[in-house]
């Protein structure tokens, strides 16, 4: 089978193409595991933490990707949700051990032995990949295989972080950073919380143009003061300077979701100029997002299908991974990025 793999850590600014298409042996599927077939596959930020190093792989070489859409291709001898043919899609989560507290209370994004897709075990920027199948999802046919690969990640983590706002109707919440899952957010607000403003803080216009085509209120730079105070903020940003920013412009006792799976250490410094007063006194809080769980997938996925929530994606053929990825790099970004198979 093809496959774009990573042999180790590399900068993009040494390196364009980290990346190798080269051909591999198809895997098998272990015993309740299923082989699928693999059509298309997401792209997400956090495979340039990935390939970076800020979010290493646990091993290499490994086959990036956690967005996956594909058939059903084989099935192990223990398996038995699915059959041949039957399409399904992979998220972030690859397993969790199922045993622990955390597990048992269905808290397993935050299991101690928790696998990812695409950093733990090969994933799916290849044209085959294996699955514990009580980890993949069936797909709702309202969606083509490209619409459905971001849903998995960028919907199903901006579902879980619209979640933990504990927005309610009529509320203010604010979006800083505008990619894959905040634009999904976005979608969701408009359905679930029909007389709330969405209000946008993003790097560049054709990202705030973007915004307010999709029904933001008021789009700005992270730094601009939004015309009214909000209830609720999701920060999709992997910098320090929106955290802050951000702060200011709650309600007392409003909420701030961190959904990044790291920040840089670049703009760290923008932490001193937290001050209590202005950005944390009156019970504002700050709440972060750890991965996700299988029920954060399956719900999300059904709420897709009943909105229904279609994704902008621009796609490319899995040899222009490299070429997808750094585009995403450059925040060369309009909704979602897709690699399609063959």
């Amino acid at each position: 089978m093809k496959a774009m793999i990573l042999r180790g850590i590399s900068s993009f600014r040494e390196n364009r193409t980290p990346l190798e298409l080269l051909d591999m042996p198809e895997p098998v599927p272990g015993e309740v595991e299923i082989l699928i077939r693999v059509s298309a596959c997401g792209i997400c930020h956090t495979e340039l933490d990935e390939i970076e190093g800020r979010t290493p792989p646990s091993s290499f070489p490994i086959v990036l990707g956690h967005q996956v859409v594909g058939r059903v291709a084989g099935i192990g001898k223990k398996a038995g949700r699915f059959k041949i043919g039957d399409r399904v899609g992979v998220g972030w989560i690859f397993s969790a051990c199922g045993r622990c507290s955390a597990c048992l209370e269905g808290n397993e994004n935050v299991c101690d032995h928790f696998r990812a897709t695409g950093r733990d075990a090969h994933g799916g920027y290849a044209e085959f990949m294996t699955v514990p199948e009580d980890f993949s999802y069936p797909i709702p046919p309202v969606f083509s295989d490209a619409e459905a690969a971001p849903l998995l990640c960028a919907g199903a983590i901006g579902h879980r972080s619209l979640r933990l706002t504990n927005l309610k109707d009529g509320q203010n919440l604010g979006l800083t950073g505008f990619g894959a899952s905040a634009h999904l957010v976005l979608k969701m607000v408009r359905h679930r919380y029909p007389h709330s403003n969405v209000f946008v803080f993003a790097r560049s216009e054709r990202e705030q143009g973007f915004a307010r085509e999709l029904g933001a209120v008021w789009a700005g730079n992270t730094e601009d003061e939004p015309p009214e105070s909000l209830h609720a903020v999701i920060d999709t940003t992997p910098a320090w300077k929106p955290v802050v920013e951000a702060l200011k412009n709650l309600f007392p006792g409003g909420r701030l979701v961190i959904n990044a799976i790291r920040k840089e250490e670049g703009d760290k410094d923008y932490l001193l100029k937290l001050d209590y007063p202005a950005h944390l006194w009156l019970e504002k809080e700050i709440k972060s997002v750890a991965n996700v769980a299988r029920s954060d997938i399956s719900e999300f996925m059904e709420l897709a299908a009943e909105i229904p929530i279609r994704p902008e994606v621009q796609e490319f053929a899995l040899k222009d991974a490299n070429r997808a990825l750094l585009e995403l790099k450059e925040a060369r970004i309009r909704g979602a990025k897709v690699l399609r198979m063959e």
